[in-house]
């Protein structure tokens, strides 16, 4: 029997985001009660409520045992967290080998995906132009636009400046778009296999890819119309994945380990030509106490800012690589083998 959360969980987010994005459409999904606090830039949302540790959005405030409220970020532990607080209609595929691979394509689309998002809404004019516009908006519906002429400047300023965090520069960009567009033709091709990443319903992955996807195909005016051109139905699927709340669905929707379609395939050579590379470099330069991680990327010199949160990232897959069983940890790498992606896991 389904069972949730008897008070709607409280988060703060905005539209613009998409960690954001993707909680919500998990949420729906889920079937979770929820009441959706938006504020990106005005101070009502989430007004009396906890501070998280560090302000990322979206930000969640659950209840404790001590009737208190938490305020908690980062996407990848809440939907466990929920798991548990919520039972049915479970975003993690049952079998730990199909569990495994969904949170490696999930980090993927948090992390790797993320950099063309950035990347296109901070680089061309266009698409500064529209963020710088509309973002500050989505706080401020009433202001004046004589109020939000210096909040667009902040936006635009804070957000170019910020391009660096994500690895996106002119030593870069070429990496970061041909790898959006191959993504979305990998991608179009899964959907015909799927809908989803592993089957007839969604997986965290799915929601993670989904998240990016909206500001990628939905919000900024140059991802958008390179999606448009190279993969309509990937445009289609984001649309129809923003509330599956009308899905049954079931087990025998899963796909089995033993019939995971090609397309999958070779969307796990995409994330081992270009984020498992990422993801080695970055942590090397972190051991070794680099100031720049500097590496090759597609053919391409690749180079940025360290960033501890993914040598995190990468140390949580290897961790749940390492507790697969033997067998599963066999299957696992047998599907990984020739796609890149094995380098993560292989010792030193």
């Amino acid at each position: 029997m389904e069972q949730s959360p008897v008070s709607p969980i409280a988060l703060k987010g905005a539209p613009g985001s998409p960690y954001t994005r993707k909680m919500l459409a998990l949420l729906r999904y889920r079937r979770i009660p929820h009441r959706f606090l938006q504020g990106m830039v005005g101070e009502e949302a989430g007004a009396g409520l906890p501070q998280p540790k560090v302000a990322l959005l979206p930000t969640f405030y659950f209840p404790t045992t001590s009737g208190e409220v938490e305020a908690v970020v980062d996407s990848t532990p809440i939907i466990r967290r929920l798991e548990g607080m919520a039972l049915g209609r479970s975003v993690l595929p049952p079998d730990p080998t199909l569990a495994f691979i969904d949170a490696l394509l999930e980090d993927y689309g948090d992390e790797w995906l993320t950099k063309a998002m950035f990347h296109y809404r901070w680089s061309y004019a266009a698409d500064i132009e529209r963020g710088g516009e509309i973002l500050p908006r989505w706080g401020n519906l009433t202001g004046s636009d004589a109020a939000i002429v210096p909040l667009s400047a902040y936006i635009r300023e804070r957000q170019i400046d910020r391009l660096h965090v994500v690895g996106s520069n002119d030593i870069t960009a070429l990496t970061i778009e041909a790898s959006y567009r191959r993504f979305l033709k990998l991608f179009d091709a899964q959907i015909r296999n799927g809908p989803f990443l592993f089957g007839r319903r969604p997986s965290a992955g799915d929601f993670a890819l989904f998240g990016q996807l909206t500001q990628l195909t939905g919000f900024d005016p140059t991802p958008m119309e390179i999606a448009f051109r190279t993969a309509p139905r990937v445009c289609a699927w984001v649309a129809v994945a923003e509330d599956l709340s009308g899905l049954a669905p079931t087990d025998a929707h899963w796909c089995e380990r033993d019939a995971l379609p090609d397309s999958l395939h070779g969307l796990l050579a995409e994330v081992g030509r270009v984020y498992a590379p990422a993801l080695l470099a970055n942590a090397a330069a972190i051991n070794a106490g680099a100031d720049e991680v500097r590496t090759e990327i597609d053919g391409r010199p690749w180079a940025q800012k360290p960033f501890p949160y993914q040598a995190k990232c990468l140390q949580w897959l290897r961790t749940e690589h390492a507790r697969l069983e033997s067998e599963d940890r066999a299957f696992v790498d047998s599907l990984l083998e020739g796609t890149g992606c094995a380098a993560l896991f292989r010792k030193s």
